[in-house]
């Protein structure tokens, strides 16, 4: 009888690992037509290198595959096929940057025609190899448990590291400089304290969740409760005053509060949390030149036409954006066809969602927000599958990073909020950024296994007793 359960379920994992088979060919399929579409509106014929392009990604995605079937069985087949069609539109979106960018830079010299996608691909290697290990090593999600506090320790040195480095970059202090390398520490710091949040509110949730009073129809934590809340506050405060790093405060802030709601179901947290962050973001905003600046180009993009105009207003990259989206309209101007490399250099980190929108229009950009907003939803349907306490929260502060991210991104590159100069997971240029969101996705995974591996096998039989059992 125990054989027949396990052959059920493994008749169901085998199920979902053919699909997620199909989606990947679907997604690479995908990525080398628009690679094709791109480069005949470049250069009239087919793109160089597309034979070993085609079979790099294809020999990664089936490594990837290989790599889930084996170690993650029961995983949501949607995951892995939304990171991998990602990546390999990220890489598509900076080759079509990269041969513009050569181009209209040529005549003056800088470093802003270096090629960004041979570079990507090197990294999409090394991050997609590291997703690998990390689904052998960890072979279920709970041992993360076990080193919480030790994960958290080297994320707050990570965290403050770029700010003993020398020099920054465009005003914010993100990187870790060594020679002629650079790290960003950040980007993984957003992983590890989600794994920490996970740790440390699964074994507090009853002293947060089950004391406080009431005020005017809401729950509010005691004092004494606030104490974990103040403490992230003021550290997501001292990176945004010595760092004038805005997203990664955000972000920081957002992953804590949204995790804590999820553990304590207190709507009271949200409201401290919301206060907390406006309050510290208006002052530190009105105090700090580089993020009031950033502020300011929000208000008035427009004003660096003027010939006079406020000395913060560094850039025009908000205008600039403003334009590319809106001479998208509906459908764009095709891949290839647009001019999103007037942005110079950023239109290969946050502001790479810009050639989105100009040459795939508002519908191409609902798209790629929707499959953003679908790689969220499996995290937080993974969240809600999964039987133990720390898989749910860790499973909800991935998916929570993941979205805020893509808000502030998207949210500062469309006037919505102030810039942040963070990169669009998958898409945007940066090795740091692609190996910890692949790391990210791999915890997924594992997480995902789980939720899958109690709801697809069947529950054993009950014991009878009238045999004894």
């Amino acid at each position: 009888m125990g054989r027949a359960r396990r052959s059920v379920g493994s008749r169901r994992a085998a199920h979902r690992r053919n699909l997620e088979l199909g989606l990947l060919a679907l997604a690479v399929a995908v990525c080398l037509v628009g690679w094709v579409s791109a480069n005949l509106a470049l250069r009239g014929t087919l793109p160089p290198g597309l034979l070993p392009f085609g079979g790099g990604l294809t020999g990664l995605t089936l490594a990837l595959h290989l790599a889930v079937r084996r170690f993650a069985p029961y995983a949501d087949p949607l995951i892995l096929a939304l990171a991998v069609l990602f990546t390999g539109f990220g890489l598509v979106l900076l080759d079509r940057l990269d041969y513009s960018y050569a181009i209209w830079h040529a005549a003056k010299g800088d470093w802003q025609k270096i090629p960004a996608a041979p570079s990507q691909v090197q990294w999409t290697v090394v991050a997609t190899l590291a997703a690998v290990v990390l689904l052998i090593v960890v072979r279920h999600h709970r041992l993360l448990q076990k080193y919480v506090y030790l994960i958290m320790a080297g994320a707050l040195i990570l965290l403050a590291a770029p700010a003993f480095f020398p020099g920054d970059t465009l005003g914010a202090k993100r990187w870790i400089m060594v020679g002629g390398l650079s790290f960003e520490p950040d980007e993984f710091v957003k992983v590890a304290i989600a794994v920490f949040f996970a740790g440390y509110l699964t074994a507090n949730r009853d002293a947060l969740a089950l004391t406080g009073r009431r005020v005017w129809g809401v729950n509010l934590p005691r004092g004494r409760n606030l104490g974990p809340v103040l403490a992230i506050w003021v550290i997501s405060l001292l990176v945004l005053i010595f760092e004038r790093d805005l997203g990664t405060s955000l972000i920081f802030f957002g992953v804590f509060v949204v995790m804590l709601y999820t553990a304590t179901e207190r709507t009271g947290w949200v409201l401290i949390g919301l206060l907390m962050a406006v309050a510290g973001a208006a002052v530190v905003g009105d105090l700090e030149p580089h993020v009031h600046g950033r502020v300011e180009g929000w208000l008035h993009p427009l004003d660096y036409y003027e010939p006079v105009h406020d000395p913060h207003l560094v850039s025009d990259q908000p205008a600039q954006a403003l334009f590319g989206l809106g001479s998208g309209h509906l459908v764009g101007s095709g891949l290839g066809q647009g001019r999103p490399f007037l942005i110079g250099f950023a239109g290969r980190s946050d502001f790479i969602f810009t050639t989105i929108g100009e040459e795939l229009g508002l519908t191409g950009a609902m798209a790629v927000l929707l499959l953003y907003g679908l790689f969220v939803q499996r995290g937080l349907r993974t969240a809600v599958a999964i039987t133990d306490p720390f898989g749910k929260l860790l499973a909800t502060g991935l998916s929570a990073a993941v979205a805020l991210q893509v808000f502030v991104v998207v949210g500062g590159v469309s006037g919505l909020i102030p810039i942040t100069g963070k990169a669009l997971p998958f898409l945007a240029a940066g090795g740091s950024s692609l190996t910890a969101n692949w790391l990210l996705t791999a915890i997924l995974i594992k997480l995902s296994d789980a939720a899958g591996r109690a709801e697809l096998e069947p529950a054993p039989a009950p014991l009878d007793p009238a045999r004894g059992g």
